[in-house]
């Protein structure tokens, strides 16, 4: 045999093997999750805008793996949601049975406060999000507070979590920069507990979303019973075009660029995510489902009828945000870290 038909016939051979491991390497996670379950990790409680979200990509996700038995979904609030995002950085399976989704301000708590952060933002690995949405700073109607104006001139009690969560870490910049005087009390479990506190008068305000207020009493905004008073975000939301950013409230450039660093998780949405080391074929098929079932037309149907909020992002959109954060300028970091410190909260 001559020379010049070993050598092709060695290229072709070396291509095959190629194309075999490629073939192999998706056979290889598919297979793997034929009769598995999948636990989802919520950092929040039951009832909320996350929770709720989550167990419907729980109901609708095992259509898009192939024989997946079940996908579950495991409550671990705590410690201003650090309890679940220290237990999927450094406890949680590493073999794609075990997923989450971490309140958005996570990232930006490593960058400006990393007390009790036993986790590196980066090194997760994002599966994607349910897509951007702006928070608000809502109060009762009955608190008598149009504007933040008025939040400046009156102290008002605002109910939170734990320190760093984004409950509690919008309004204590709002008190360090822009002058409110938001009575901030902490201690509650559950964006759900802070609105039944507000039910029985406790508390008078809270930052969330409008997802949440709408899943608490659909028509709470329309009666006046919620006034929405400014909105968190990059940008302003397209159902509350006359509402200010809180960076727009700012009376120096320096301040803009701290509140909009502080502002950033918004643009993250609900965002979901593996443990580190978790196989790389695994991963690309979980990032695959997690698309593929918040385009699924029933769980759209369902998710509209709680208010939820599907725009989806990929897990590299995810992924690319959380460098942005990470990797912020030093100064406006340590700025940003001044702004949501906590003074004078109380626990309830």
């Amino acid at each position: 045999m001559s020379m010049a038909r070993i050598i092709p016939t060695a290229a072709a051979l070396v291509a095959g093997l190629f194309a075999s491991s490629s073939a192999w390497a998706q056979v290889s996670a598919s297979d793997f999750f034929k009769g598995k379950t999948i636990t989802i990790v919520t950092s929040t409680g039951p009832g909320g805008g996350y929770d709720l979200a989550a167990r419907l990509i729980a109901r609708y996700m095992p259509r898009r793996i192939p024989g997946l038995a079940n996908v579950l979904v495991q409550n671990m609030p705590g410690a201003g949601n650090l309890r679940a995002a220290n237990y999927l950085y450094e406890i949680a399976p590493r073999d794609g049975t075990t997923i989450g989704v971490l309140e958005n301000a996570m990232p930006l708590k490593q960058v400006l406060d990393n007390t009790n952060v036993r986790f590196d933002s980066t090194k997760f690995n994002w599966i994607g999000s349910t897509g951007g949405h702006n928070e608000v700073i809502m109060a009762l109607g009955s608190a008598g507070i149009d504007g933040v104006d008025d939040l400046r001139k009156r102290e008002v009690v605002l109910g939170g979590t734990g320190p760093g969560s984004s409950i509690v870490m919008y309004p204590a910049a709002m008190n360090n920069v822009l002058g409110t005087k938001f009575k901030i009390v902490t201690g509650y479990t559950s964006s759900t507990e802070i609105y039944l506190a507000m039910d029985r008068g406790e508390v008078a305000a809270r930052s969330g979303t409008i997802a949440s207020v709408n899943n608490w009493r659909p028509d709470a905004i329309a009666t006046g019973k919620i006034r929405i008073l400014a909105q968190i975000g990059l940008k302003r939301d397209a159902q509350l075009p006359d509402k200010p950013l809180i960076a727009e409230l700012a009376d120096t450039a320096e301040k803009r660029e701290v509140l909009s660093l502080v502002s950033s998780p918004g643009a993250l949405g609900q965002p979901y995510l593996a443990p580190p080391g978790v196989p790389d074929d695994r991963i690309a098929l979980l990032r695959q489902a997690f698309g593929d079932t918040l385009r699924d037309a029933d769980l759209l149907t369902d998710a509209a009828k709680i208010q939820a909020e599907i725009e989806p992002m990929s897990g590299e959109q995810v992924a690319a945000i959380i460098r942005d954060v990470v990797n912020a300028p030093p100064a406006i970091i340590e700025k940003a870290r001044a702004a949501i410190e906590l003074k004078d909260a109380t626990s309830r």
